[in-house]
Formats: C-alpha cells, sequence, structure tokens
C-alpha cells in the first residue's frame, strides 16, 4: 500500500510507538525496535508503505541533527584531550578495519583497488546506532564510551578524504568522472571536487566563527523561543544544503557546524533547541533502514549475504580489538567497544553511491555491500543484547589487583567499600589519629585509589575469613559503605553473627533499605544522600533570604523530626499500604512543626532585634515534643 509522504510517516510512527516498548520490555533496545517496525511495515512484509525512499530522505536529516549535537559537545579542549585516542586509535581502526577487509575482498578475488575500495568504506560504522546503544547500557560515559566516540569521530572527519581518494581507485581506464546528482561538482574530477568540498569546509568554519554568534545575539534579543528554535534549525539545514551542493555529507557539515559553535555562548541553548527533533528523527531513520532491507537480494544469495554479514562483523571486530589493546585500552573495555563498532554505516551507503558514480565499484557489487551493510546494522542490537547478557553481566573476569600484607597491629576500624561514600567517613577517622583498614571489591576502583597513595585491600567484606584477617575480631568498629543494597545486607548479617562485639554502622540506599539492615542487627545506619540534601536545602534558604540562623534550625529540626519519625515508622516498615499512609500523615506532621517552629523563631529574632528579654524557646526539644502532642 504505497501513499503519500503524510501516509507513510503516519505508518511508520505508529508502527515505532507500538514495536519499540515491546522490544525495550524484552531487552532488546529501542534500536532494534524501531530496524524490526520497519521490517514490519516495509515492502517486503506488509507493504503499508511501498518505497521507503522518500521518508529515508526525511529521516536522514536525524543524522544530520544528531552529528551536530555531537558536535556542540566536541571543543577544543575536549579534542586536544582525546587526541590519541580520535587520532591514534581512530585511525588504527580505520586502516586495519580497510586492510582485513581488503585482504578478504582479495581472497575472493576482487581487483586490489576495488578490494582497497571496499575495505575503506565498510569501515565506517553507524554512529548513530553505537551512541543509542551505548547510551541505553550506560556505557556512554567512561572507557568504552570515549574510545568509541573517539573513533567514530575520526570516522567522520575521514570522510572528506575519502571523497576525494576514492574515485581515484576507479578501475576502468581514465579519469574518473563522478555524477554528483544536483550539486555543482558535478563532471568535475575527483580532486577538482575535492578541493570545492574542502573550500565549503571553509566557508563553514568562517562564517560559523564570526557570522552566526552575531546573528544569534541579534534574534536572542527578540526574545521569542520558537524564532530561536527555527534559527537553530536553519543553520543546520542550510549546512546540509550546502554540503550536498558540493557533493559532500550533509551530516559531515553539520558536525562541523557544531564543532565552530562548541565555544559558542549559545551552545546549551541550541542543544536543548533541536535535542527533541534527533531522537523522533533518529527513530524514523532506524524505521526506514528496516523498510530498506531488500529481502530479493537476501533471499536470492541468502547464504552469501548471511556468511558475508557475519565475516563484516568478525572482521571489524578483530581489527578494532587489536587496535584498541594496542593502544593500551583494558581488555574488558576493548572487547566492548568492538562489539559495538563492528557493523557497517550509514555513511556506507553514501559511499557506496558514491563509488558506484565514479565506477569504482560493479552496481551489483554495490547493491550486495548495501543487503550486508543494512543486515550488519540490523543485527548490531541483538549482537550487543547477547553480549550484554552473558558477558557484561557476568563476573568480571581479570587479574586481581596486588594482595597487600594487612599490617601488624590491631586496627580501630574496618571500612568495606572504598567509594565517594567510604572515603569521607575513612579520612574523618584517619584525622583523628584511628587505624583504619580499607576494603574494597572493586578492581578499577582499587586501581585507581592505589595510584593515590591509598593502601586499599582486595576482596569481598562479606567473607568472615577475610574480616578476620582484617582484623574484626579485635576492632571496634566495622563500617559498611558500599553501594551494593543486597551485598551490604548480607555483609551484616554474616558480620553480627561472626562478631557480636563489634559495632556496625551501614551506608542505607533509602528507608527501607535503611529497615532491612536494622532488622538485620546494625547499629547505625546512615541514608546515603540525607545529609547532603539536607545541607543542600539549608544553602537554599539562605539563597531564598533566610538568616544563616533560621536556616540552620530548620535544618535541625528537620534532622531530629526525621529521626524520630524514622524509628516511629519501622513498625510499618514492612506492610507496605500502611507504611505509606502513615509516611503521609507524618510528612504533613513534619511540614506543621516546621512551620510553628520557624514562626517562633521569627517571633524571636524580632524580639532580638527590638531588645526585648522577654521569654525563650532555649528548649527546643521540649517545646517540639509539647507541639507535636498538639498536632
Amino acid at each position: 500500500m504505497s501513499g503519500n509522504l503524510l501516509t507513510q510517516a503516519l505508518v511508520y510512527l505508529a508502527a515505532g510507538v507500538f514495536s519499540v516498548p515491546i522490544a525495550k520490555r524484552l531487552g532488546l533496545g529501542s534500536v532494534l525496535g524501531y530496524l524490526l517496525a520497519g521490517v514490519l511495515v516495509g515492502p517486503f512484509l506488509l507493504n503499508l508503505v511501498g518505497e521507503p525512499g522518500d521518508v529515508m530522505r526525511f529521516a536522514e536529516f536525524g543524522v544530520v541533527i544528531l552529528l551536530f549535537l555531537i558536535g556542540l559537545e566536541v571543543r577544543p579542549a575536549l579534542l586536544w584531550r582525546m587526541k590519541t585516542t580520535i587520532f591514534g586509535l581512530g585511525l588504527a581502526q580505520v586502516a586495519g578495519s580497510a586492510a582485513v577487509l581488503g585482504a578478504a575482498g582479495m581472497a575472493f578475488g576482487l581487483d586490489w583497488r576495488t578490494a582497497l575500495a571496499v575495505g575503506l568504506v565498510l569501515a565506517m560504522s553507524s554512529t548513530a546506532i553505537v551512541l543509542q546503544g551505548l547510551e541505553e547500557r550506560g556505557l556512554r560515559q567512561g572507557p568504552v564510551g570515549e574510545s568509541a566516540f573517539g573513533v567514530l569521530l575520526f570516522q567522520d572527519l575521514a570522510v572528506i578524504p575519502l571523497f576525494a581518494l576514492l574515485p581515484l581507485l576507479a578501475v576502468s581506464a581514465g579519469v574518473a568522472h563522478v555524477d554528483h546528482g544536483h550539486s555543482i561538482v558535478s563532471g568535475l574530477p575527483g580532486w577538482a571536487g575535492a578541493l570545492v568540498g574542502l573550500a565549503a569546509v571553509a566557508v563553514i568554519v568562517v562564517a560559523g566563527r564570526y557570522l552566526t554568534r552575531p546573528a544569534f545575539r541579534f534574534i536572542a534579543a527578540a526574545r521569542l523561543r520558537e524564532i530561536f528554535t527555527a534559527s537553530a534549525l536553519l543553520l543546520v539545514v542550510a549546512v546540509a544544503v550546502l554540503m550536498e551542493l558540493v557533493g559532500l555529507s550533509p551530516a559531515l557539515g553539520a558536525f562541523l557546524a557544531g564543532v565552530v559553535l562548541a565555544e559558542s555562548e549559545f551552545r546549551r541553548e541550541l542543544e536543548t533547541d533541536i535535542e527533541p527533533f534527533r531522537g523522533l528523527l533518529l527513530g524514523l531513520f532506524f524505521i526506514t533502514v528496516g523498510a530498506g532491507l531488500d529481502f530479493g537480494v537476501v533471499a536470492a544469495q541468502p547464504v552469501l549475504i548471511i556468511g558475508l554479514t557475519l565475516g563484516l562483523i568478525l572482521l571489524k571486530f578483530g581489527a578494532m580489538f587489536a587496535a584498541a589493546r594496542a593502544f593500551r585500552v583494558p581488555q574488558r573495555a576493548a572487547m566492548t567497544t568492538a562489539v559495538a563498532l563492528a557493523q557497517g554505516g550509514e555513511f556506507a551507503f553514501v559511499l557506496l553511491g558514491f563509488t558506484t558514480q565514479a565506477r569504482v565499484l560493479d552496481p551489483t557489487l554495490a547493491r550486495l555491500l548495501t543487503a550486508v551493510v543494512a543486515l550488519s546494522m540490523a543485527l548490531t542490537p541483538i549482537v550487543m543484547a547477547l553480549y550484554a547478557r552473558f558477558v557484561l553481566n557476568r563476573q568480571e573476569e581479570r587479574a586481581e589487583p596486588e594482595h597487600l600484607p594487612f599490617d601488624e597491629g590491631d586496627p580501630d576500624v574496618v571500612v568495606a567499600g572504598f567509594g565517594r561514600f567510604g572515603q569521607i567517613a575513612t579520612r574523618l577517622l584517619i584525622a583523628n589519629d584511628f587505624k583504619v583498614v580499607l576494603l574494597d571489591s572493586s578492581i578499577d576502583q582499587i586501581d585507581t585509589i592505589r595510584r593515590f597513595g591509598w593502601r586499599v585491600h582486595y576482596g569481598d567484606a562479606s567473607r568472615i575469613d577475610l574480616l578476620r584477617t582484617a582484623g574484626a575480631e579485635k576492632a571496634k568498629l566495622l563500617l559498611i559503605a558500599i553501594d551494593d543494597r543486597d551485598k551490604a545486607l548480607e555483609m551484616v548479617e554474616s558480620a553480627r553473627e561472626a562478631f557480636p562485639h563489634l559495632t556496625i554502622m551501614a551506608r542505607a540506599y533509602d528507608r527501607p533499605h535503611a529497615y532491612q539492615l536494622i532488622k538485620a542487627g546494625v547499629d547505625e545506619v546512615e541514608r546515603e544522600t540525607f545529609e547532603a540534601g539536607l545541607t543542600f536545602g539549608r544553602k537554599a534558604l539562605v539563597r531564598l533570604g533566610l538568616t544563616e540562623r533560621r536556616a540552620g534550625r530548620a535544618a535541625d529540626v528537620f534532622r531530629q523530626q526525621d529521626l524520630k519519625l524514622f524509628r516511629q515508622l519501622e513498625p510499618a516498615s514492612g506492610e507496605r499500604e500502611r507504611y505509606i499512609s502513615a509516611t503521609r500523615a507524618s510528612r504533613e506532621t513534619m511540614e506543621k512543626l516546621l512551620r510553628i517552629e520557624m514562626a517562633r523563631l521569627a517571633e524571636e529574632e524580632q524580639l532580638d532585634a527590638e531588645g526585648d528579654d522577654g521569654p525563650r524557646a532555649d528548649d527546643l526539644a521540649a517545646t517540639l515534643e509539647t507541639d507535636r502532642q498538639r498536632v
């Protein structure tokens, strides 16, 4: 059922709305949900939209916006900090992937020039799929996200020289001429087209640096949010059109425009205004990729297509893993990065069309490779989901850190968990001359902390033998500061049974967890965000005009009453409905008591200002208890 553009968009959006939540519920990720939706409504299954070309052209704008937003994050300081990752690891990945894929092409009988072109085209990975997948799994930050981002950034930058290099690999005799459609470089030799492209890049850089900022200042002065949003979209569209005119990728131009504006004072505003369009259009792009899978080519040569796709994934995985290890990326991070980047990319579609026009690749071979790239992109979310389930979620199998000998003598305190929470408490203890033994089970945390001179011992503090070796039998206090709720509960139970004399303090995630720890036998519990949130609120009161005394008294009253209510609610903690009802009532009581005390304090400050020596509320606890009874 083919129809107009609105009908196609309606079908695509409806398919995405229904399929993505199901895919997320099954743990497959949103990208795979979009791809499956596209396959479902595409011309080879339900045929609800006919050929997806029209919507694909519109949806590709999602990739353009994604690259623009990525460019906004690439500040010069970041480029300098990541120079080794971008220009070292990125170059190694592209060169390594092109080499192994080119060698595989020659093994299949391709001419070396054709094989090299195939290797360079297939070395590109999907920026949209990789970043979305890493973000969904919480890997966007850290060594995996940084390595993947650096490689993808280099791939985006490498597209410019590839447009100049690939026509030189034309197998047919003579100089290759490239048909750029409606671009102004139609009919020009490859080197001339490259010069025009570089000139366009220079225009973007100069205009972005010297023209866009005054323009945005002028527009911002109008104080019309929708006009600023329209201006941001106008900038992206204008850059995309310029790049198409010179035969280059619109996404690449958008990325360069974002880089130019990365230091602009309007960067955050641009990100906020454009972000909603990115998610919607990227989802539409993924759907059109799924709908564009040519099952006719796959059905004609299923074994070959599937074999080539798996071969592409394995060879790119090997090349990326080897490059990452060569640049000393940790083995686990290197493997995760390699899995994430093992597919073909959006730019491969552009480059395959470009090389066909340049007579570098045969149209039949280009169609075959297009199907392989699309299928590899569709398989990536599945591969990532399987990898996350069977590798990432398994206990990390790495060489344990050096087991430091425990110091002779009896410690005063054994600290289990030396993260951000445990470090603060530990430094306070050490500053007061208490002897502390530090335990942590995170290999990465220990590797980092030991560089700062801390003697942190590796091991699982829930093991009684390790606690005994650490000196728990002679220690006065066990401080449990780990962020694993179940492990903390297990640790309290085992330590209370093995060392009944030991005072145990534990970090709690929230109130329910705190009640569980109390039932397990902990002597003192501290909710991890309570004091920080209370201090934050006190500072907010001061900023709003309250005196330090009133703000401090408000925090003290809140702390005391919260502790009383915490103890009063403990019997109801195991009954959900009763606990919710009691919590609601206690919150209202707390607010009334705070208002009473703040009114009394305001009156007291007024009497002080007038020099009146009238009655004072010195006994805060007693007066509040009276107020509690009245409330």
